[in-house]
Order: C-alpha cells, then sequence, then structure tokens
C-alpha cells in the first residue's frame, strides 16, 4: 500500500539543523559528506536484517526495508545529479517521484539481503564520486524540475542530510 507522498521542500537542511535528526547543513562541507555517508552505511546491514524490517510502524510510514530501498536509490540518484552537474552546465535534472519508484519498484517486496549490499554499493561511489569533486567543481549549477537550485557543495549537503534522517526514521520508530 503506497504511502502519502511527502510534499515538503527538505533544501532547508542546507542551511539549518533538522529538528528531528539533527543533521545541521549548515556546519556540513562537501568534504564532510563522503565520511558522513561512510559513517552513515555502516548502520543500515543492521537495521536490514532485523525481524519486523518489512514492517511498517504505522499506515503512514515506510518499513525499513522500504526507507533502506530509498537510501540505496538516494545514493545512485545523487551521483547520477552530481555527474551531470560535472558535465554540463546548469543542467535541469530529470524528475524523480520518490514515492512512485517505491510502488513500482516494490520497495517493500525486496530482499533485505541484497537491499543491503547494493545500498553500500551505491554509498562508496557516491561517497567516491562527492570526494573526488575539485574546487574549482564546487559552484557548478544545476536545477531540480520544481526549480530548486543547488551548487555541487549545497547538492552534496542536501544529499547528506536524507540518509542520516532516514536512518534516524528507522532507529526512532523502533
Amino acid at each position: 500500500m503506497p504511502i502519502e507522498p511527502d510534499t515538503k521542500n527538505w533544501t532547508w537542511v542546507i542551511e539549518s539543523a533538522c529538528p528531528d535528526c539533527g543533521f545541521d547543513g549548515s556546519a556540513v562541507t562537501i568534504r564532510e559528506v563522503p565520511d558522513l555517508i561512510d559513517a552513515n552505511t555502516a548502520g543500515w546491514p543492521e537495521q536490514l536484517r532485523r525481524d519486523d524490517v518489512r514492517q511498517r510502524p504505522d499506515d503512514a510510514t515506510w518499513s525499513p526495508l522500504e526507507y533502506g530501498a530509498h537510501v540505496r536509490d538516494v545514493h545512485r540518484k545523487m551521483t547520477e545529479r552530481l555527474e551531470l552537474m560535472l558535465a554540463e552546465d546548469d543542467p535541469l535534472f530529470p524528475n524523480w517521484d520518490q514515492d512512485a519508484t517505491a510502488v513500482a519498484d516494490r520497495y517493500d517486496e525486496q530482499d533485505p539481503a541484497t537491499v543491503a549490499e547494493d545500498l553500500q554499493a551505491a554509498a562508496r561511489r557516491a561517497a567516491q564520486a562527492f570526494a573526488g569533486v575539485r574546487d574549482d567543481q564546487l559552484d557548478r549549477t544545476g536545477r531540480r524540475s520544481d526549480g530548486s537550485g543547488f551548487t555541487v557543495a549545497t547538492l552534496a549537503v542536501y544529499y547528506a542530510h536524507d540518509p542520516v534522517h532516514h536512518l534516524w526514521d528507522v532507529r526512532h520508530a523502533r
């Protein structure tokens, strides 16, 4: 059963602390993002081995498995967006409807062990991609389909919040 889509614009996390998970984008730089991703990734295998990995805490919240599959795809999507920003001038990112993807890809039916492996691989690739950004590339720009604009540096901070927040979601719901 699909979850009601989140319609919040989370770009404010680039400049402010998240009152839920505590991530403070104003205190994070792109140079810290690879280590944040590595540290966060280390917490996912345990969550994806839980006995209740497929159980939603309520009708409005994804299960740990669904969150894990989403985080895996966030790593992939943000790596794609970074690569696009480095290759093109001010690209418009293709729209990504995360809620539609969760339903279409049947996040709730995926194998938790495979999701854990794929999440780790996607996170490693993303961390390496962001670690490889040169100083002269930090101000390159790109735009989301809703018009939200990013530099490479702000995309990194925005991206880092997502897996941090979702690991908090999964741990908090327990």
